[in-house]
C-alpha cells in the first residue's frame, strides 16, 4: 500500500488500495447509466419549463443547464459520501490526495478536469471540420490515451485526479 510522505512528527498514513483500471472503467460504464437517468429528466424538466418545441430552440442553454445539473450530481455525492451510486457497487471512493474527504472547491474542480475525458478530441470536430468517423476515431484514441495516464502515474491515478489533487481508493475488499 502507497504511504504518504510525513513529517517526523507525524505518523505515517496508509491509503487503501488503487483499484484496477479495468474496475475504474467499469464503474465509468455504469456511471453513464445513471447519467442517461439524471440528463433525461433534467432535460424534460428544462423542456417543460422553457415550453421548448424544437430541439435546436435554446440547445445552448440546454446543453448548459444539463453540465450544471450532471456537475451537481457529482459535487453532491462526491462532498456527502465520496461515492456515487456506481462506484458504491465497485467498492470505490473518491478522496484527497492525502485521503481526506472532498471539499467543494476540489469536488468541483474534479468534475471539470474530467471533462478533459471528452472534450479536446470533440472540439477538433468544429475546429478542424472533421467528419463525424474522424471525429470518433479521434474521440477513441484520446480515450485510450487518457487512459493510459493510469498507468504510467506512479499511484496509478488518471491524469484528471492527479491535477485535481484527489484519487480514487479502494473501500473493502
Amino acid at each position: 500500500m502507497p504511504t504518504l510522505p510525513t513529517t517526523a512528527a507525524e505518523p505515517t498514513v496508509t491509503l487503501p488500495a488503487t483499484p484496477s483500471i479495468r474496475r475504474r472503467l467499469a464503474t465509468m460504464l455504469y456511471e453513464g447509466v445513471i447519467l442517461f437517468g439524471v440528463v433525461f429528466i433534467a432535460g424534460y424538466l428544462f423542456s417543460t419549463l422553457t415550453q421548448q418545441r424544437n430541439g435546436l430552440t435554446h440547445h445552448n442553454l440546454l446543453a448548459a443547464w444539463i453540465g450544471f445539473v450532471v456537475g451537481l450530481y457529482f459535487v453532491w455525492f462526491w462532498t456527502h459520501s465520496g461515492q456515487t451510486l456506481p462506484m458504491k457497487t465497485w467498492r470505490l471512493r473518491v478522496v484527497t490526495a492525502d485521503g481526506t474527504a472532498l471539499s467543494a472547491p476540489r469536488a468541483i474542480a474534479r468534475y471539470v478536469l474530467a471533462w478533459l475525458w471528452f472534450l479536446p478530441p470533440l472540439a477538433l470536430h468544429p475546429l478542424l471540420g472533421l467528419s463525424l468517423p474522424h471525429t470518433l476515431l479521434a474521440a477513441a484514441v484520446w480515450f485510450v490515451l487518457w487512459t493510459a495516464t493510469g498507468r504510467i502515474d506512479a499511484n496509478r491515478q488518471f491524469l484528471h485526479d492527479r491535477l485535481a489533487g484527489t484519487r480514487i481508493v479502494a473501500v473493502g475488499s
